[in-house]
């Protein structure tokens, strides 16, 4: 007997959405007929029905969750739907009276809806095993599927009504999960017979019942329902009656002794002479080729971990596979680790990316992690500084405090104003975790000491001492702005008093902000002197938070514009704005310029933050003043002779800038998206504001997969125009071009894990894996392509959104 069939998977430990398939009704449904009220002629034919199946989860006898419906069928006789469903709960949070109730239901009659008939089914058998493969529910007539413990409408069979046809099908039902050998030409035979036999059982039942079939997800290995939390060390305790009882092993879930034995023979360091001269044949060349391919989110299977060590000479001279390889490490073995040290460093060197990799939660050792830093040294402090948030919260996957990362951080920005000043805020902002607070604070420690002691600064014509104290400024000009909101929040009556008090506080009290002693370096961009702040220029948004927009006098003579926060987590848009910088970076790189606005943001706190004012105007208010986009562009850039009335250049613009953000917040999953964050630059950028909800996350229901407005489809001409076909292109371009980098991505949200982001922190593995799903990576370049423009349809004719848009600004307006 194989050891494959002692294994087993508990339920408490799938993470995983429960999920089934509902494939067809088989039987005969007769007709629907017509009803006296309907005022037709009654020679009309019979009504077609319009079936859907109705799907709701029972735990201990209570509805568990929202019911889930398949799409309307009308393929009448045969109604098959083949349609996957995935419910919000999980195979860990399921009990062992767990029930899905179906229920047929057709729509047809117009008024209401005509209950066909309803089944139920034990998500666990008797022996407390998960249900999977096919199953064929019998429906009771004219009832509605019961899902208490003691169900009324049990869809198994009963066995005294169990007939050939049941047996041979419970027979099939074990042949497709594979617990039946296969044996072709006798299969063939066997299935022609059944065939025969099915014939002769629907002629001689004359009024056959209706049965709707379900296939449930198979998985690897049974899985035997355990409650989470349970404890394998004491044995449930046996009852006096003759009652099955289950008795816990402590050893299960343990390798078995002979796998073990058998593993470390296949890995003796003795057989490395053997495996230098090991070449893989061509199939295990094609799989290798897959298993590289794999996102660093998925784990490997133990056979693909043992060929990746069997070759693992082979495979030295391809860069890609280093971080594959040492997945497949046992690091618990001193000896094996050993050499995959060796072999590390003897590897084709890898790339930025895969060191990112290396640094993530996944990798415990230090000589590895130390090895990715030293790949991250030949980086430039332009790619260093796209990188740089991931990098300090991978500070909390560091074994020590005064760790090889930490030390490299703080070196490369004694060299950078940039990277030194957002190296300080980054990891300022967190020391507010308990949990990691000491470590992040030897690294700033570190900084400090190493800023103080430096003779020259980065810009050559400062010294360390003056930079830091520079730095330390911008500290206390927010505590000072933070003061500011306060006054401002506390004083009664509309925005304009708010706007008259902040400009009265500047003007008096605090006047030594509107000239500072000494410039100082501006947070959002540290290469820029700020002296002072303008009163007459600042001003405040009408907001529930009121934040503030100051504009600061520049050593140089100018002027820059930002928008102060207090009272709302900017940690989740600095995140999104530095992946829009990213992937701007990204496009460019291949030659596609989408002409995005990558505007600045920086949390100074859990609370407050400083973000960039770019001049703009929303679609809200650009809509309500001159009806469409294609007027207010016709402001700014009139031609008579151009396209709409606006210069080529200005749509074109337009077009690049909806396609880079409809590909970017589609990828991101962006949610709550409404013309009041959808923001229009003078030069006809496009642009998103507001990052509150992200990977798949929205408060609105039933959101479009891409968020793309009607009034930009308008200002493009139309779904029909040359200009929206132009802009579909762009999409299309620029999601292959991303995908390629999909791994880049994904290293950097892995590295975000461990981060107090809501939208992160809440289900980190579940975000990732939704982030993951974006790219499609099961499909080739040209698939992609078919696959975004339905994507691009099926969004432009979503009516729903546009529904939830008129509400949201009637709520804008009366708010």
């Amino acid at each position: 007997m194989s050891g494959n069939e002692f294994r087993f998977f508990l339920s408490c430990d799938i993470n995983l959405p429960v999920t089934f398939r509902i494939e067809k009704l088989e039987g005969k449904l007769l007709p629907p007929k017509l009803s006296d009220s309907d005022n037709v002629d009654s020679t009309m034919e019979e009504r077609k029905a319009e079936l859907y199946v109705e799907s709701t989860l029972y735990i201990d006898g209570a509805p568990f969750g929202l019911p889930m419906r398949t799409r309307l069928e009308t393929g009448a006789p045969s109604f098959c739907w083949n349609e996957l469903i995935t419910l919000s709960t999980k195979y860990r949070d399921l009990t062992a009276n767990s029930q899905l109730a179906f229920t047929v239901w057709d729509v047809s009659c117009g008024k209401g809806e005509g209950l066909i008939g309803g089944a139920t089914i034990h998500l666990f058998n008797m022996k407390k095993q998960l249900k999977t493969g096919k199953h064929k529910l019998r429906l009771w007539p004219g009832k509605e599927a019961d899902g208490s413990i003691n169900t009324t409408t049990p869809g198994k069979v009963p066995k005294e009504e169990r007939g050939e046809l049941e047996r041979l099908e419970k027979l099939v039902n074990k042949y497709e999960r594979g617990q039946i050998q296969r044996v072709d030409w006798l299969d063939r035979l066997a299935f022609k017979a059944m065939d025969k036999i099915k014939e002769s059982e629907n002629s001689r039942n004359g009024s056959s019942h209706l049965y709707v079939v379900v296939d449930f997800c198979s998985f690897e290995h049974r899985v035997v329902f355990q409650e989470s939390g349970a404890n394998f060390l004491l044995p449930s305790p046996i009852a006096s009656t003759n009652e099955l009882v289950t008795v816990y092993d402590p050893e299960v879930g343990k390798i078995n002794p002979s796998e073990h034995k058998q593993l470390k023979l296949a890995r003796s360091l003795n057989r490395g002479i053997i495996d230098r001269d090991l070449k893989p044949s061509i199939t295990e060349r094609k799989s290798i080729q897959r298993i590289l391919k794999y996102p660093p989110t998925r784990n490997l299977s133990g056979d693909e971990r043992q060929m990746l060590w069997k070759f693992r000479f082979s495979l030295m001279l391809e860069k890609r596979a280093l971080t594959k390889f040492l997945r497949c490490v046992e690091w618990s073995d001193v000896q094996e680790a050993k050499q995959a040290l060796e072999l590390m460093h003897k590897w084709e060197s890898i790339d930025l990316c895969d060191a990112l990799e290396l640094l993530s939660p996944v990798f415990e050792s230090e000589e590895v992690r130390a090895y990715a830093v030293s790949v991250l040294e030949k980086a430039d402090d332009e790619e260093l500084q796209c990188y740089l948030l991931q990098l300090v919260q991978a500070l909390r996957f560091e074994r020590s405090d005064k760790s090889r990362l930490s030390h490299f951080l703080v070196q490369r920005s004694l060299r950078n104003v940039e990277l030194a000043s957002f190296l300080r805020w980054f990891v300022a902002v967190e020391l507010h975790d308990p949990a990691y607070a000491k470590r992040f604070y030897c690294t700033y420690e570190i900084l400090e000491e190493s800023m103080l002691k430096l003779g020259a600064g980065a810009s050559g014509d400062e010294d360390g001492y003056k930079l830091w104290q520079s730095l330390v400024r911008q500290t206390e000009l927010t505590a000072q702005l933070c003061s500011i909101m306060r006054d401002v929040r506390n004083v009664r009556g509309g925005t304009q008093k708010k706007i008259e008090k902040l400009r009265h506080l500047l003007s008096g009290l605090l006047s030594e902000l509107t000239y500072f002693d000494e410039p100082i370096r501006s947070p959002l961009t540290p290469g820029m002197l700020i002296t002072g702040i303008i009163p007459s220029e600042s001003s405040i948004f009408k907001s529930a938070l009121h934040p503030l927009r100051l504009a600061f006098r520049t050593a140089n003579g100018g002027c820059c514009k930002i928008i102060f926060k207090k009272g709302d987590d900017l940690r989740q848009d600095q995140l999104v704005v530095q992946m829009v910088s990213l992937m701007d970076r990204l496009l460019k790189l291949e030659n596609l310029d989408l002409h995005l606005t990558p505007y600045r943001v920086l949390a100074t706190g859990h609370d407050e933050g400083m973000l960039e004012f770019i001049p703009s105007k929303p679609l809200a208010q650009i809509i309500s003043e001159h009806r469409s986009i294609v007027s207010y562009l016709q402001k700014f850039h009139p031609d008579e002779n151009g396209p709409f009335g606006i210069t080529s250049t200005c749509l074109e613009t337009f077009i690049k800038s909806c396609a880079g953000y409809s590909v970017i917040t589609y990828i991101l999953g962006i949610g709550d998206r409404h013309l009041d964050n959808l923001l229009l630059r003078d030069d006809g950028r496009l642009f998103h504001v507001d990052f509150g909800f992200i990977l798949g996350r929205d408060p609105k229901p039933f959101p479009p997969p891409m968020k793309l407005c009607k009034e930009m489809v308008e200002a493009m001409g139309g779904a029909e125009s040359q200009y929206y076909t132009r802009f579909k292109s762009y999409c299309c371009e620029a999601y292959n071009i991303l995908r390629k980098s999909s791994n880049l991505i994904l290293n950097l949200f892995h590295l975000m894990a461990g981060s107090n982001i809501p939208d992160i922190a809440s289900d980190p593995e579940k975000g990732i894996l939704k982030l993951q799903e974006k790219f499609r990576l099961d499909l080739d370049d040209e698939e992609c392509i078919h696959f975004f423009q339905d994507l691009i349809n099926e969004s432009v004719s979503a009516l729903f959104p546009q529904m939830v848009e008129t509400i949201h600004r009637w709520a804008q307006y009366w708010r």
